[in-house]
């Protein structure tokens, strides 16, 4: 299929997402492509009323067909729950965007089978990491199936002519040249990127209207603490201030909670894949919140070896994530050393939320390892003296050393 010519493209199934990009692709696509058959894929990985009208857009402006997904539950019970029980991070950055593009990218290559279509089509500009991450997962699951990305392809250079393209050719958009930044939301997080973001010298409007979406400005955020409580059952967060809940509305309750509070603010330039630095700026209210929570807990529940060697190992699984090879073996191997961690990682957390802090206030796990006991400065059954003999050896490498030294072995 790779060496298939324009015109053999009958059908494509599109990464439909209503943005500028994805918008301006399906007149592009007829234009370019012999008008074949769009199939509009929308998935719902919990971004809201982002979707509204979604459909009536794409087939007013040339799709075929539309089909909405709703992805969010496998997003987070296969993808963000594991990757918090590893405690992965990418330079600070909760993965937001990375969590989804695993099961979008395996849902496009399951309705192109469906549908009989020629190609996949996305939407990831060829400076990003989502286009790796979307064409190694279609790779992993139709090797042969021809990739179409626009932004490798067209004369379009800029957001602004993308904006110029999409009033030529009647296509509606919800931004306008003023506030188009480059915006990607799930359940998980919201991200900002472009326009004066671009610049690092400039700071985020955090107090402007309509700028943030997921959370309130820290500086606007209640003067008095939220507190909050959460459940963990071998590392998986089962309820909020004793209520059960599946883990997505778990997600959802922290949003509220977090967003209220200014918590989850992120302003960082990374590291893409493709070798750039680039400044971004997330919300994450209640991914936050959860990290946090699951951290605390483990600080009583995990021996010191698998601790450290679990914050090791996180940062080759967040790589492995962010770089686009959640499909690999590598990933499933870690993955099953972070679930066999999480045996004993079972607990309640209290946290407050204030102001963009989180405090943590009290853990409590029948499968501790911390002793009152042992560690306090009262009296105790512990016995100080053996420090010295551990001393003396532990030490004896350091001792032998000086001898040498002085001449004296």
């Amino acid at each position: 299929m790779e060496g298939n010519t324009v015109s053999d493209i009958k059908k494509v199934v599109l990464a439909y997402s209503g943005g500028l990009d994805t918008s301006i692709i399906i007149p592009w696509l007829k234009e370019n492509y012999h008008d074949p058959e769009i199939i509009a894929v929308s998935a719902d990985v919990g971004q809201g009323d982002e979707l509204d009208g979604i459909e009536e857009k794409a087939l007013e402006t040339g799709a075929a067909k539309v089909r909405v997904e709703d992805l969010t539950d496998i997003m987070v019970d296969e993808v963000i729950i594991p990757s918090m029980m590893m405690g992965a991070k990418y330079e600070d950055y909760l993965l937001g965007t990375a969590f989804a593009r695993p099961v979008i990218a395996r849902r496009l290559v399951e309705i192109a089978r469906e549908e009989g279509a020629d190609a996949i089509c996305h939407g990831c500009t060829g400076k990003g990491n989502d286009q790796v991450r979307f064409e190694l997962a279609i790779k992993r699951f139709a090797p042969d199936m021809k990739i179409i990305a626009p932004w490798r392809e067209w004369s379009i250079r800029s957001r602004e002519e993308e904006i110029d393209y999409a009033e030529a050719h009647g296509v509606p958009l919800k931004i306008s040249r003023e506030n188009s930044y480059s915006k990607d939301k799930n359940l998980w997080h919201l991200s900002h990127e472009g326009l004066d973001l671009e610049d690092p010298s400039n700071e985020p409007k955090y107090d402007e209207p309509g700028f943030l979406e997921m959370s309130v400005s820290p500086f606007r955020a209640p003067d008095v603490p939220t507190t909050v409580t959460i459940d963990f059952e071998k590392g998986w967060p089962v309820s909020i201030n004793g209520e059960k809940m599946k883990a997505s509305d778990l997600i959802r309750k922290l949003n509220e909670l977090g967003g209220a509070n200014g918590i989850g603010l992120l302003d960082i330039v990374e590291n893409r894949l493709v070798g750039m630095k680039d400044r971004g700026l997330y919300e994450t209210p209640g991914g936050a919140i959860l990290y946090r929570a699951h951290e605390v807990l483990e600080m009583i529940t995990l021996d010191k070896d698998t601790a450290h060697m679990k914050r090791k190992l996180s940062v080759d699984f967040a790589d492995l994530l962010y770089n686009g090879k959640w499909f690999t073996p590598l990933r499933e191997a870690l993955q099953a050393f972070a679930l066999d961690t999480q045996k004993h990682v079972t607990g309640t957390v209290k946290l407050k939320l204030y102001k963009g802090n989180l405090i943590t206030s009290s853990v409590t796990s029948p499968e501790t390892l911390y002793s009152e006991e042992l560690v306090t400065f009262e009296e105790s059954d512990y016995n100080q003296n053996d420090a010295s003999g551990f001393i003396n050896l532990w030490g004896l490498p350091d001792t032998v050393q000086a001898l040498r030294e002085q001449g004296r072995l």
